[in-house]
């Protein structure tokens, strides 16, 4: 199956691209057929397959950057994403601290430190 985001040709099992990870197929809501990504609606049952809204996922970027650019934030896609961690933070706030700093200006605060 060819990927309708980037042209990339897919054994028919897959479904998601590998090359792009665009889903090959829309599952029907109501019957669970899978059906090909451009198809409105369901080959089976008849049911609405897409939402009128926008799509859920973002365009690929060589579809509105020139190909010299697109080719780069694909190069370093998931450097530019992040990445997820799990942290632990803790915010502790001293009795009457705000009162203290409510007239200083947020770059003095910045520089605060304590001895």
């Amino acid at each position: 199956m060819r990927c309708p985001q980037c042209g990339h040709e897919n054994a028919a099992e897959m479904k998601f691209c590998g090359e792009c990870g665009t889903r090959l197929a829309a599952l029907c809501r109501e019957c669970g057929a899978r059906n090909a990504p451009a198809q409105k609606f369901c080959g089976e049952c008849g049911a609405r397959l897409q939402s009128s809204g926008p799509s859920s996922q973002p365009p690929s970027p060589d579809k509105y950057t020139p190909k010299h650019l697109a080719e780069k934030i694909l190069t370093f896609k998931t450097a530019l994403e992040g990445e997820r961690k799990q942290v632990t933070v803790l915010f502790a706030d001293l009795k009457g601290s705000m009162e203290l700093l409510a007239d200083r200006d947020p770059e003095e605060l910045a520089s605060f430190s304590t001895p």
